[in-house]
């Protein structure tokens, strides 16, 4: 099944403000549905509907915290597939010093072209990625085969080899981190039908007890939305404010501009 959008045709900073319009219309809603049930059918007891609007705050925090999880080891396995990305380039580079020349100096001059091509990817600025990885990884491939066709078996030339498929490899699964591994839309959807439904019963519950628009509501309003923006960001690398480290690879590419001067 293709993949659905959800919250995602929002930028980050318009969430925030969505679900605390969608939030309190919520409350109010369900504030003026009491208030007509009352002028038709009389005063409702508030215990059963306490009862039933705790319910429902544990069902919403079980998913909060649930959504929290996801988007949380979605952003620390990025944030683990950058070190493990630049390991792998820094190793490759290294074991360059087992083919001979001039293929040893053709494919770290590829390598460092790739990391210059990794960090513009991620939005690093004041980088010079020219080429596409794809490209770079056709022509880092091509001179490995070149470099390795004709010499003679031994049992140093497959480290390279292995550290050139781990580069590759290790390119797919950062794309797929990058834009598959995201909180499924129908949990999404769920999520935020579950909070409407949630703090409608809140309102509800406020003027079955007797009590006035609290201006506590806005607080809860706003806590709600603010969690659900800081999921999105989260769960949205390179769109909001938070963003995954690129420190790995600046440091990889500072090592590589120092070994070649």
């Amino acid at each position: 099944m293709q993949h659905v959008e959800s919250l995602h045709i929002l930028p980050i900073w318009g969430i925030f403000p969505f679900v605390l319009l969608l939030v309190l219309l919520s409350i109010e809603g369900g504030f003026r549905l009491a208030d007509s049930r009352q002028k038709r059918a009389g005063q409702e007891k508030e215990a059963p509907v306490g009862a039933m609007v705790g319910a429902l705050l544990g069902l919403l925090a079980f998913l909060l915290v649930f959504s929290f999880g996801i988007a949380a080891d979605g952003f620390h396995a990025r944030r683990q597939a950058v070190v493990d990305e630049a390991n792998a380039i820094g190793a490759a580079y290294l074991r360059a010093d087992l083919i001979p020349e001039p293929h040893r100096t053709d494919v770290r001059k590829i390598l460092r072209e790739y990391v210059e091509e990794r960090l513009h990817w991620a939005g690093v600025k004041n980088t010079q990625g020219h080429r596409s990885a794809k490209e770079l990884h056709r022509q880092l491939w091509a001179r490995t085969r070149t470099a390795i066709v004709g010499e003679k078996s031994n049992e140093v030339t497959p480290l390279f080899i292995i550290s050139v498929n781990e580069v590759i490899d290790l390119w797919a699964e950062r794309a797929l981190l990058h834009n598959h591994n995201r909180i499924p839309a129908a949990f999404q959807v769920i999520l935020i039908v579950l909070a409407i439904l949630t703090h409608a019963a809140m309102g509800y519950h406020s003027k079955v007890a007797g009590t006035a628009r609290s201006p506590v509501m806005l607080a809860v309003a706003t806590a709600f939305s603010l969690v659900i923006m800081l999921n999105a960001d989260l769960d949205r690398p390179g769109e909001g404010f938070i963003y995954v480290s690129q420190q790995a690879m600046i440091d990889l590419r500072d090592s590589m501009v120092e070994s070649k001067s």
